[in-house]
């Protein structure tokens, strides 16, 4: 059965604002539809797994309350979000996927769910994550696994997975994420929805045991670009505690963002100067969307950047993370740790403080490279993902065009290669396969131009509108 809210719920969250400071609803009403929408279709996707709907009802009366009254409120007044499972929130259970956490009830916020309450969005529940957000498959053995909105049956990437599943649904107009390596942008363009990746330091992390490391990011997720921009705008911004928190003011991310790229310079790599290899068939979707870039005005030129060394740079980084976060978990619980962590972990343990220096000052380098790069182009075009969404029995393809992928990670090499290089990174929707599979584009700016690769990806968006083809629930 269709209801009526339906429509109300798969609206932008930039125009759902607007409707909620006019009093055209009300954050109860907006909040009710959800509710009802989750209860429907939640079943079937498995993407929201812990729910607070008293919670959230009480929230939504007091933001109703707070607006009535003429109390100011703020840019996120009344929207409904999910928060992913890796994110502490005060009150909530916050299971990192793991039965070693299936009982954990944090006493305070992480810094990025504390700023999505301090903008007044109504916190409903948490989204479904891999174990420990580690691969870009969304299951573990807490909650099962989550269903891509568009097919039954496929991944809807991962690790923010249940992200990017909810919003793809209409489940909550609000979500956001973390990625080291591509864990924002792979869902995005499995589920046909928007996930930015940051510059690192944009949107600062805290607490957590490494401030300094900057391969890890949260970042926003939308159904459009203008509603990760306007996430963006409150989720950015410096905070004392965190070393590398830029000082930039998040407010500037609101700004309308413009539709013409006359003038623009644009790189496309179809993959990645054939380091990775890439499904035909999503060569073959992006091949004619890029030439959209041409018809707004922009001039496209095939090339890449120098990314040698990128994967060692982000091996190695991450290995030593792994081996700092759950080494110890592992030699506790080997049997409660999934493999693919534990792999990863061993692989950290292993690490000299040569292969470190080795690996920052190939880090350093192909950051050089990287701004010399963006001094001749403005933005870079990449496929987002490798592969199609793959059926939820798999852990991870293990092959793409017949070349082999030896590990959990090698098949999300269009991100991590990415993320290595410290440039924010845009998946927007990029079309779609003739059997209805969503395709991202990955959308690459020089560090720090978050505002850039945003306004790129809107002008795509609007002028595509492949992000306004909703899954049929």
């Amino acid at each position: 059965m269709i209801s009526a809210n339906d429509d109300l719920c798969l609206r932008p969250a930039t125009e759902l604002a607007g409707l909620l400071r006019t009093r055209e609803i009300s954050a109860r009403e907006l909040l009710e539809a959800h509710l009802d929408r989750i209860d429907r279709l939640n079943p079937g996707i498995n993407a929201v797994v812990t729910l607070d709907a008293d919670g959230a009802r009480a929230a939504a009366d007091a933001a109703d309350a707070a607006l009535a009254a003429g109390r100011p409120v703020g840019p996120l007044h009344g929207l409904p979000v999910a928060h992913k499972d890796n994110h502490a929130t005060a009150g909530m259970r916050t299971t990192w996927g793991s039965p070693l956490r299936a009982d954990t009830v944090p006493t305070a916020d992480d810094l990025v769910v504390a700023r999505y309450k301090a903008a007044g969005a109504i916190r409903v529940g948490k989204t479904n994550i891999p174990e420990f957000a580690a691969g870009s498959h969304t299951f573990n053995t807490l909650f099962g696994v989550t269903h891509n909105p568009y097919r039954h049956g496929r991944s809807a990437g991962g690790s923010s997975g249940g992200a990017a599943a909810a919003l793809a649904a209409g489940l909550v107009p609000l979500a956001e994420g973390t990625d080291m390596g591509g864990s924002l942008r792979n869902p995005a363009g499995f589920c046909n929805v928007v996930g930015l990746r940051p510059t690192p330091g944009r949107v600062p992390i805290w607490p957590t045991p490494l401030g300094w490391s900057q391969l890890s990011v949260d970042g926003p997720m939308g159904r459009t670009v203008a509603d990760v921009a306007l996430q963006l705008s409150v989720l950015a911004g410096p905070d004392r505690r965190v070393p590398i928190a830029l000082d930039d003011d998040g407010a500037a991310f609101a700004a309308p963002l413009p539709t013409s790229l006359a003038g623009l310079r644009v790189a496309w790599a179809p993959d990645l100067g054939g380091r990775v290899a890439v499904d035909p068939a999503i060569t073959a979707v992006l091949a004619s969307s890029v030439g959209v870039f041409e018809e707004l005005g922009a001039k496209v030129e095939e090339d890449c950047p120098d990314l040698s060394d990128a994967d060692e740079v982000f091996g190695t980084l991450r290995a030593w993370l792994f081996d700092a976060g759950y080494s110890e978990l592992a030699r506790q619980h080997p049997d409660k740790v999934k493999e693919s962590i534990r792999w990863n972990a061993e692989l950290g343990a292993k690490l000299s403080g040569s292969d470190l220096a080795r690996a920052e000052m190939l880090h350093t380098k192909l950051y050089e490279r990287m701004v010399g790069f963006f001094d001749r182009y403005d933005v870079l075009l990449a496929p987002t993902t490798q592969v199609l969404p793959f059926p939820v029995e798999l852990e991870y393809p293990t092959e793409i065009g017949g070349v082999p992928q030896d590990n959990y990670l090698e098949w999300m090499r269009s991100c991590t290669l990415i993320s290595a290089t410290g440039c924010p990174a845009l998946s927007v929707p990029g079309g779609f396969t003739p059997e209805g599979l969503p395709v991202g584009l990955q959308i690459i700016g020089a560090p720090r131009a978050d505002r850039r690769v945003l306004e790129v990806g809107h002008a795509f968006e609007q002028a595509t509108r492949f992000g306004e083809r909703r899954p049929a629930l």
